[in-house]
């Protein structure tokens, strides 16, 4: 009787810390929250900085975890990124960079908490820095509006839409080159007012264009090759 007893404990054990490890699996791991995308604030948009020393601010971004953050602010000459002047990560809201003068200047920034997780990046800011004895300064560069890069569009005719702003707020007239040649060599208009121009396309075919902004005192730049296919 008691060898019963014994065993009917010893199997009752055994299941009650089977059920305990699995109780345990069972508790849910909380998932990380990713920091909030930080909101620029200075230097502001289109802005024409006199110092070439310019002093960058930013937001501070919220971590519904309580983790510290860290800040990566990059700024380029170009408004894709692709060639990036300052990468750097820092701790506060607030850091300041010695830049060339007479230039246009692009940033942007990315929040990352304690456990390696990113927030986007911020919208992007463009701002100039004076030069020397400088009269006239170029247009920025012309940003995509639609259709998006490298996306497919389904009909016979293409919106080609882009924005563009000038430090000096001269007036800008635009130059288009638009076709199937990597880089488009075909202008298709030229000195238009409109940002966008429509254009006829034909199916299983990749489109390349491109905008180049001209102001009333003569400067010019010339934008990036954009993208898209035709289904």
């Amino acid at each position: 009787m008691k060898k019963y007893l014994y065993l009917i404990f010893l199997v009752s054990a055994i299941i009650a810390c089977g059920s305990s490890e699995n109780d345990l699996e069972s508790i849910p791991v909380a998932e990380n929250k990713t920091p909030s995308t930080p909101v620029l604030k200075a230097p502001v948009n289109n802005l024409l900085c006199t110092d070439n020393t310019v002093a960058f601010n930013w937001g501070s971004s919220l971590d519904l975890d309580g983790d510290d953050i860290n800040y990566t602010i990059q700024i380029s000459e170009d408004n894709q990124f692709l060639q990036i002047e300052h990468n750097t990560n820092v701790t506060e809201t607030t850091t300041t960079f010695a830049l060339d003068k007479g230039k246009a200047y692009y940033w942007r920034v990315k929040a990352t908490d304690s456990k390696n997780e990113s927030s986007s990046f911020s919208s992007t800011f463009q701002f100039y820095t004076e030069g020397v004895a400088s009269e006239n300064h170029l247009p920025f560069s012309p940003v995509l509006v639609s259709p998006e890069l490298s996306s497919v569009v389904q009909t016979a005719s293409v919106n080609l839409k882009w924005t563009a702003s000038d430090v000096d707020k001269d007036a800008l007239i635009y130059d288009i080159f638009f076709g199937t040649n990597n880089p488009p060599t075909q202008k298709v208009s030229s000195n238009q007012y409109e940002n966008n121009l429509n254009v006829e396309v034909v199916s299983s075919k990749v489109y390349y264009w491109k905008v180049v902004v001209k102001d009333s005192q003569g400067g010019k730049t010339i934008g990036q090759v954009w993208n898209f296919k035709t289904d």
